[in-house]
């Protein structure tokens, strides 16, 4: 019994290890220097959805991964966002659990904090 009592615990302890790998490697996978996130530029024009967004969003004002400008026009630095409707460069869903990227609202110097 005690043989198979450790083979258990190997496992489960294997099994937790694999898990914490797969949360590591999620966690790690940032935004780029030149503003890129899984291929999409953070700049443009977005569009806030409810479901199947291109990006899961988390407003965090302390160290986010993005500092967002929302702009009325020529949304061309990473960072700045435009708003809209339609027409967007990609699209967004706010959550508060489990999001691809952080960002924390400013009104000067967006982009990628150092």
């Amino acid at each position: 019994m005690t043989a198979l009592m450790k083979k258990a615990g190997a496992l489960l302890l294997t099994l937790a290890l694999i898990g914490l790998a797969s949360v590591a490697s999620a966690a790690s996978e940032k935004i780029t220097k030149d503003g890129c996130f899984k291929g999409i530029r953070l700049a443009g024009k977005v569009r806030v959805v409810e479901h199947f967004p291109d990006l899961k969003v988390k407003v965090n004002p302390s160290f986010p991964d993005l500092k967002v400008k929302a702009v009325e026009t020529f949304p061309n630095d990473v960072g700045e966002w435009q708003f809209v409707d339609f027409g967007e460069d990609f699209t967004i869903q706010f959550v508060d659990h489990f999001p691809d990227i952080t960002i924390r609202f400013v009104n000067a110097f967006p982009g990628v904090p150092d």
